[in-house]
């Protein structure tokens, strides 16, 4: 499987609050890179964080931030990474986006039956 020789880690650091097209902006990027058939993605909330801007966001006992740090991390060949890329750079107009070689040990789907 070329995953397991040339896997690649795309993260995108946006926040809880941003959109596109009235949808969460995390939300639509995952839809997307399952529309495009891409190995795996998934979603992380922190609980505290700051960005370019300086600004601090985090949860607190009487008030929750409405924006937390959010991470989305998708790993697959750095030739399917690169077909959403285009979807990334319309739609995340603030955060950051790296994106890194890595070495697959193991990657399955879950078959339904085991022995």
């Amino acid at each position: 499987m070329d995953l397991l020789k040339n896997g690649v880690k795309l993260r995108i650091y946006i926040g809880e609050s941003d959109t596109w097209k009235g949808e969460n902006l995390y939300a639509a990027i995952v839809k997307r890179a399952k529309e495009l058939h891409l190995a795996g993605a998934t979603v992380f909330r922190g609980i505290m964080g700051f960005g370019a801007n300086s600004r601090i966001h985090s949860t607190k006992i009487l008030r929750l931030s409405q924006d937390l740090p959010v991470l989305i991390e998708i790993v697959d060949t750095e030739a399917n990474i690169d077909k959403i890329m285009p979807f990334i750079e319309e739609t995340v107009k603030q955060g950051m986006v790296t994106q890194e070689k890595i070495n697959v040990k193991l990657y399955r789907a879950f078959g339904g039956s085991e022995g």
